[in-house]
């Protein structure tokens, strides 16, 4: 396994990253259509993970979108340089900042990838 899937196993700060403006609004719509980009933010330059979330496994009913209080639980797969991987993290919604780490399902072949859920 390469040195920054090991470093981002460990729990570590992240931030919803969102464009054009990090809002509310967008981080909602980026929920709702089931995939958000997180950043971790105590790498080189820092790294954004584009994060299909795991419907069951993660957890917005402690939200408050219209007071923009509470936190949402993130979880997702996906596959970082040959390491397939679980993210798991919890942004909270005043700054849209929080904790995660990613945990390591397995390591795999580049004929094992498919590219639609590659992250380089």
């Amino acid at each position: 396994m390469n040195d920054l899937v090991e470093r981002l196993t460990k729990e570590q700060p992240i931030e919803a990253s969102l464009r054009p403006e990090p809002t509310l609004e967008a981080f909602q719509e980026a929920l709702d259509r089931g995939y958000v980009h997180c950043k971790f933010i105590n790498t080189k330059g820092g790294t954004e993970l584009g994060i299909r979330m795991d419907e069951e496994e993660s957890d917005l009913s402690k939200a408050d979108f219209e007071e923009g209080t509470g936190s949402v639980k993130i979880v997702g797969n996906l596959i970082l340089d040959y390491v397939r991987v679980r993210f798991h993290g919890t942004i909270e919604l005043p700054d849209l900042a929080g904790q995660g780490y990613l945990e390591v399902l397995e390591e795999v072949s580049p004929g094992q990838i498919e590219s639609a859920e590659t992250v380089h």
